[in-house]
């Protein structure tokens, strides 16, 4: 890596942090809020804008009942947040649904989990900035052709701060998220201030009306369970404290705990206090403008915070805009509660065998890198295919949400079960009130979880139940993969066995300081014999390398083999194959390489070398030697200070 290139990673992500550090970098509980909490709070700026939209299809007398959904929402949302506080006190160690499944049901279970959860991390990281997004446009109207740069420009920030580590990130989200919160309340207090004095702030959307067709008997059923599903958006990110308890301070599952009732109550207050203003001041949204009867030329459809924060402090004011800007902050750092809970679940697959292993590997910074840029490759790919719509993506959303909740819940159900058959077990009735909690959120999370297939399926659903076992299978084939692996690995004899010869092939094209170097390489190690070996591509070449090798009296067999058809590898293989070699022989082939100290150098040199040395590693009792010449380029890296950020070897090929 160039001074250059570590530069620009220095500046961008930070200098590199020891392993013993990670202890540095573990949450207070007012970070881990920001860090693990910005997403259900932050979607009480759509939850309850997805209730309107839906219920809007059935016309204005529907949209009455939205705080009624708002209610039943706020209902699961407080069950699900005391669900899961169990789970923090029963596995400290993390991983949420998925460690809760492995444990309790078994593996495919746990997959199931952990597929839902990625599924529902990659649509979080989308859904929110999607939403942050067009909350934003809302107050600046002009920018709303450019959504998709504009997403992806907050998930290329978003994903920088999360490279620099999470306690980095969590101090500069933490600004946006009580940010957020000190506006909605401010938002709700002013609001129901003027509702009790007798003055309800009215939306400029009131005087609009619906185009609908009457909606009873079953189709009514359906849009009012439709509606509650897509309140349900609100729970979406609960389970991430659970996922990150050992990123907590000490005492790590009390402080998770406490973080997670704080979320709970702050989000039960926000979606009940919206949904009410947003009903007093008869905001009317549908999810097209032309739906609506009375819109103006031109009427651009805002969001039902922007509307409600025009209509409670005055268009264009600047607590308007604050809260439209926090909204936006936070609903694109919403995003950040997937940076880190999708990292911690593919680092705990990885190091069970079910994702590569380089996913468990913690970069520079102590952070699951490789997880990060995976999560933001997806998530942007989301984006751009979906036209950063957030109405489009969000019927994707819960689907998974709801199967990892459903399949948690009924794990600690299994796991309370277990607790009580222990005789030994102290604290009897404590299982059985945590018992009990489990029992009422799995049954409601898997009632809701039919509601949002039945509701959602037909409306994009269907992508995420396909993509699920889709997952699975791919995190079952890699484990296969894996075990074969080991099982092909493991020795199958006692002591180690050497070699009965070793035969050093060295390759040569020209006689200079690297084929020396690599011949004399190839004599030290005291071979039982030695051939160079040229291939004849140039007869005036090759005639010239015969004259040099006499005149410098080389002490080693030069071999020619012609190339017809001017290639280089098949002919080698061809020499190869011929050499009379005994079974436990060792053919040993020296390739000398350039080390080159550019970036451009490197197509310059060494491509040939790089196409043979991957058709050797495929020849049994082949064994491959690069003997590296350092060119005048690579000098200035190797007088580097050794464990130095730029003590990096550049080789080419």
């Amino acid at each position: 890596m160039t001074t250059s290139t570590n530069l620009a990673k220095r500046i961008l992500v930070g200098n590199r942090m020891r392993s013993d550090q990670l202890g540095d970098t573990l949450l207070p509980k007012r970070l881990a809020l920001p860090v693990y909490c910005s997403d259900p709070i932050s979607s009480n700026a759509y939850a309850t804008q997805e209730i309107l939209l839906v219920l809007a299809l059935g016309g204005a007398a529907l949209v009455t009942l939205t705080p009624w959904i708002a209610f039943a929402v706020i209902g699961l949302l407080l069950l699900v947040t005391f669900s899961y506080l169990q789970t923090c006190f029963a596995y400290p160690s993390g991983g949420g649904a998925y460690v809760v499944s492995k444990e309790n049901l078994g593996r495919m279970p746990a997959l199931v989990a952990a597929s839902a959860l990625m599924v529902d991390y990659v649509m979080t990281v989308a859904v929110s900035i999607a939403s942050s997004v067009e909350n934003f446009t809302s107050a600046f109207t002009e920018l709303h052709p450019y959504a998709v740069p504009l997403c992806l420009g907050f998930l290329l920030i978003i994903t920088v701060m999360n490279l620099r580590g999470v306690r980095e990130s969590g101090t500069l989200f933490a600004i946006p998220t009580y940010g957020f919160i000190l506006s909605v309340y401010a938002l709700l207090v002013a609001g129901f201030f003027r509702v009790l004095s007798g003055q309800p702030p009215v939306a400029e959307s009131a005087d609009f009306g619906f185009h609908v067709e009457s909606t009873t008997g079953a189709a009514l059923v359906i849009l009012l369970l439709r509606a509650f599903a897509s309140g349900c958006t609100s729970l979406t990110g609960v389970e991430a404290v659970s996922n990150g308890v050992p990123t907590f301070r000490p005492p790590k599952s009390r402080n998770a705990g406490i973080t997670l009732i704080v979320m709970g109550a702050l989000s039960a207050v926000m979606m009940a206090g919206i949904a009410l203003l947003s009903t007093w001041s008869q905001i009317h949204i549908a999810e097209e403008v032309h739906s609506l009867t009375g819109t103006p030329q031109g009427y651009v459809q805002r969001t039902v915070l922007a509307q409600l924060s025009a209509a409670v402090f005055g268009n264009n004011s600047v607590m308007f805009f604050a809260v439209q800007v926090f909204t936006a902050l936070i609903l694109a750092m919403a995003a950040n509660t997937a940076f880190n809970g999708f990292p911690i679940l593919a680092s705990i697959l990885a190091t069970d065998g079910f994702l590569p292993k380089q996913l468990a590997r913690r970069g520079d910074r102590l952070v699951f890198s490789n997880g990060i840029l995976i999560l933001a490759g997806i998530a942007g790919l989301l984006i751009w295919g979906f036209d950063a719509s957030t109405t489009r993506l969000i019927q994707l959303y819960i689907v998974g949400v709801f199967v990892s909740f459903s399949l948690s819940q009924s794990g600690m159900v299994v796991h309370w079960l277990r607790r009580l058959r222990d005789p030994a077990v102290t604290g009897r009735a404590t299982v059985i009130g945590s018992l009990g909690v489990n029992l009422v959120g799995a049954a409601a999370t898997v009632a809701v979880l039919v509601i949002v297939l039945i509701s959602k399926f037909t409306h994009g659903a269907w992508i995420v139940v396909v993509a699920m076992p889709v997952i699975c299978w791919l995190m079952v084939a890699i484990h296969r993969h894996y075990a074969s692996t080991s099982r092909s690995l493991r020795p199958r004899q006692s002591g180690i066995t050497l070699p009965s010869r070793i035969h050093a092939v060295v390759l040569v094209s020209q006689l200079n300081e690297p084929t020396l170097k690599a011949l004399s390489f190839a004599r030290a190690i005291r071979p039982s014999s030695v051939t160079a070996l040229r291939v004849d591509t140039s007869p005036e070449r090759t005639a010239k390398l015969r004259r040099d090798w006499v005149e410098r009296e080389i002490p080693v067999t030069l071999a020619v083999v012609t190339s017809h058809y001017r290639d280089l590898t098949a002919p080698v293989l061809g020499y190869l194959r011929a050499m009379p070699v005994g079974p436990r022989d060792v053919v040993e082939v020296f390739i000398p390489e350039y080390v080159v100290g550019h970036w451009w150098e490197q197509a310059l040199h060494n491509q040939s070398a790089l196409r043979l040395k991957t058709r050797l590693l495929y020849m049994p009792g082949v064994m491959v030697t690069s003997v590296p010449y350092q060119l005048g380029s690579a000098e200035p890296y190797a007088e580097e200070a050794p464990g130095s950020d730029t003590a990096v070897a550049h080789v080419a090929g």
